[in-house]
């Protein structure tokens, strides 16, 4: 193979890798809106009603760490994909 083809084939792997890594920059705007709603709403809830606050609370945590767990496989999944 050429030198002229190796380099267009390492910048094209490079490509591909740097656009998955955009991807992902992007795709952490979902769960961080998410976020920001599980514990706005949250703290609004409790303020509401006071008594079910450790009800509110643990619904709130696990809200979260579902958002969180996309978040985490969606920056996993480019290093896994792109081997």
């Amino acid at each position: 193979m050429s030198a002229a083809l190796t380099t267009l084939a390492a910048d094209s792997t490079t490509t591909i890798k740097g656009l998955g890594y955009i991807g992902y920059g992007l795709s952490a705007i979902g769960p961080g809106i998410g976020v920001g709603l599980i514990f706005g709403n949250g703290v609004q809830a409790m303020a509401r009603q006071p008594e079910a606050a450790g009800m509110i609370r643990t619904n709130m945590f696990i809200g979260f760490a579902l958002t969180e767990a996309l978040a985490l496989l969606g920056f996993i999944a480019p290093f896994v994909l792109n081997k």
